[in-house]
């Protein structure tokens, strides 16, 4: 039951504000050292990535106040809405989104692209945490059709939606939102297995039936068997990550930055960190990352109700998800997929919605039981 007149209300999370800019500070100064030469390069501005970068961090700062302010009934009342939204955005982007490597994932707007996945991670947040709060007494009785069903139903239109872009990765992290949710939300144990074997034997089917998924799958097993092909990111990346030893080359002293590492300043950022700043550099940044989690978890341990308890947990698990599956991908542990290190990569969607989840656990952080 809800208990939201047992509440207390305190001054927000400053740690955890204070540790989401320090990541988007060094996220900046990475973002300049890894684009510097590519940017003068190709765009004779050297800076040019590292002032978008800055505008981005100014909105996305801009953000994530107002949602630190805002009444939460802003985000629960409009529900529904924000999920109407999300797929229209998915739907349109399919049908005009920009062409980028094979898939349609972005929308252009003028000089600047919208990511519509990075945003339907939170709206699809806002949507289970909503429907565990308030359906709990039929999820707790076992209720298939009513309490199971519907949260598989609107993942799955997300879901199939980006497929048909085609994005397995976003895919895969919406699902991996969902079985997080399911999991605090009391869905059977049953339900949550059975779900997680089909999906795993679709995931392997969707890889199996695309030449380039499968080479991918491939050259992740083995990238130096294929280095110069489907392996070559992941083994420059490997490569940088050797050469930083334990105090790394110097910032902006990296050489893997230098056109050998595909998009350095994008998904695989952690890699010119790991070169330029070294083992002691990046465990610094994993220090930071942890507290940043503790913080946030903390916050939705503290909640009495459960509808801020599911959101804010949510929220950590999108923020978590990211970091650790860009990890996974930059040191060759999963198979190579577009997943942003959150504040730290380029991007304006990805840093967006990061600065969207810590402004909604700073807003959940100032109501305590």
């Amino acid at each position: 039951m809800n208990q939201r007149r047992n509440s207390q209300y305190f001054p927000m999370d400053y740690w955890l504000l204070f540790s989401a800019l320090l990541l988007a500070g060094v996220g900046l100064i990475m973002v300049f050292s890894s684009s510097g030469i590519m940017a003068e390069r190709f765009y004779h501005d050297k800076y040019l990535f590292f002032k978008k970068q800055a505008m981005f961090a100014v909105v996305g700062t801009a953000v994530m106040i107002f949602c630190a302010r805002v009444n939460r009934r802003f985000f629960y009342d409009l529900t529904y809405v924000w999920v109407a939204v999300v797929i229209i955005l998915l739907v349109l982007t399919k049908l005009i989104g920009a062409t980028v490597g094979g898939g349609k994932r972005w929308i252009h707007l003028g000089p600047f692209s919208l990511q519509p996945l990075e945003f339907a991670k939170i709206v699809l947040v806002f949507y289970l945490a909503f429907f565990f709060a308030k359906k709990q007494e039929l999820v707790q009785t076992k209720t298939f059709a009513v309490g199971v069903v519907p949260p598989f139903l609107v993942t799955g239109v997300m879901c199939l939606l980006l497929m048909m872009q085609p994005d397995f990765g976003g895919t895969a992290f919406l699902c991996f939102i969902l079985f997080c949710m399911c999991l605090v939300g009391g869905t059977r144990v049953i339900y949550l297995v059975l779900s997680a074997v089909i999906g795993a034997w679709a995931g392997w089917m969707l890889i199996a039936r695309e030449p380039y998924r499968l080479k991918r799958w491939t050259a992740f097993l083995d990238p130096f068997a294929v280095a110069k092909d489907e392996g070559y990111q992941l083994v420059q990346s490997l490569y940088a990550f050797g050469s930083g030893k334990f105090f790394g080359a110097g910032l902006g002293a990296g050489k893997q930055k230098l056109f050998f590492l595909p998009e350095a300043h994008n998904d695989f950022i952690m890699a010119v960190v790991g070169e330029e700043l070294g083992f002691f550099g990046i465990s610094l940044i994993f220090l930071l990352v942890a507290f940043l989690l503790i913080r946030g978890f903390r916050v939705a341990f503290l909640q009495e109700d459960l509808l801020d308890r599911f959101t804010a947990f949510g929220m950590c698990v999108i923020l978590a998800l990211g970091f650790c599956l860009n990890l996974a991908v930059v040191l060759g542990t999963v198979p190579p997929k577009g997943v942003p290190m959150p504040f730290i990569s380029y991007g304006g969607s990805s840093l967006i919605a990061s600065f969207i989840c810590v402004g909604v656990l700073l807003n959940l952080s100032r109501n305590r039981s």
